[in-house]
């Protein structure tokens, strides 16, 4: 299993060990509705877990994006900064926000695989 969920709907993918994957959930946009903002963090910025690290606005409401885990941002989505849309469009795919250099491998323990974060989302 690469891909490991938040409570607060952040996906993070693991497969690239030198920089893991975080991008915002089905569940996510279909609560925000239309994507029309994304503040992204800075490149080179370091994060802790469950710290604030953008900002994704849509035509409903705005919300924080939180780290899943401790690290160094080392890339952040253009094209979604571009086209924000890519959030709502292929939010599991092209409409990633940022990579993360983890500091921690160990805080994966504390996120959900896809059938926990499944049920949370069905009990929410």
């Amino acid at each position: 299993m690469t891909t490991m969920y938040t409570p607060d709907h952040e996906w993070i993918n693991i497969e690239d060990h030198e920089a893991a994957t975080v991008g915002i959930t089905l569940h996510a946009q279909d609560a925000l509705g239309d994507v029309v903002f994304v503040d992204l963090p800075e490149v080179g910025r370091s994060f802790k877990k469950g710290e604030v690290s953008g900002v994704v606005e849509s035509v409903k409401a705005a919300a924080d994006i939180y780290m899943p885990v401790s690290g160094e941002i080392v890339e952040v989505n253009e094209a979604l900064r571009a086209d924000p849309s890519l959030a709502n469009s292929d939010p599991l795919g092209n409409g990633w926000f940022f990579k993360v250099k983890v500091s921690d491998m160990a805080e994966f323990e504390g996120l959900l695989d896809a059938p926990a974060y499944d049920a949370l989302v069905k009990n929410a």
